[in-house]
């Protein structure tokens, strides 16, 4: 590889199946698994297990997906509607959770312009938002490398750690989407 060339990891997109439990569990139960940004207590994973049963995850308001990098699990995408104002004025809001050894390697920005491209590609929205906390940089520039644009701040959003954070919204509109020349 010359140094004008980039390696791009095999990163793919696929449905949660039983057999990555240990994942959704791991994500649930250690405040490591998800990295310093993502971790907002502990959560019910039979709530988790009993969505997975009906909707595999993948509902009309809401899904998450299995992020694989070279056929290994490596993290996991999710999304959710919001609404502004009254219900079919919606967007969706997606965010991502990747292990320690898959940071900081081009996963996020990959594994977040896939999930968008799926959005766009499967339901009718118009924008797809995402919200970082405003010291969570990697994400950030993760972000804007996948085509979103920083908003604005948002005061006082997140609770985590004891206390009231700020975060960074972004967005990205459908026609932005097209337009974008990215790998």
């Amino acid at each position: 590889m010359n140094s004008a060339e980039v390696d791009i990891p095999d990163v793919r997109l696929r449905p949660v199946s039983a057999a990555d439990f240990w994942l959704l569990e791991l994500q649930a139960d250690d405040p490591e698994a998800g990295g310093q940004f993502n971790w907002s207590g502990y959560r019910d994973i039979a709530a988790t297990r009993r969505r997975f049963e009906e909707s595999r995850l993948i509902e009309p308001d809401r899904g998450q997906l299995i992020v694989q990098v070279g056929g290994a699990v490596a993290g996991t995408v999710q999304w959710g509607r919001h609404a502004y104002g009254v219900p079919h004025w919606s967007c969706w809001n997606i965010g991502i959770g990747l292990l320690a050894p898959y940071r900081g390697r081009g996963v996020g920005t990959i594994a977040q312009r896939m999930l968008t491209a799926y959005l766009f590609d499967t339901t009718a929205v118009e924008r797809v938002e995402a919200y970082t906390d405003v010291e969570n940089v990697a994400e950030q520039r993760a972000l804007e490398k996948a085509g979103f644009t920083r908003e604005g701040r948002i005061r006082s959003a997140q609770f985590r750690e004891g206390r009231w954070r700020d975060l960074y919204l972004y967005s990205l509109i459908r026609d932005e989407f097209k337009a974008a020349a990215l790998p």
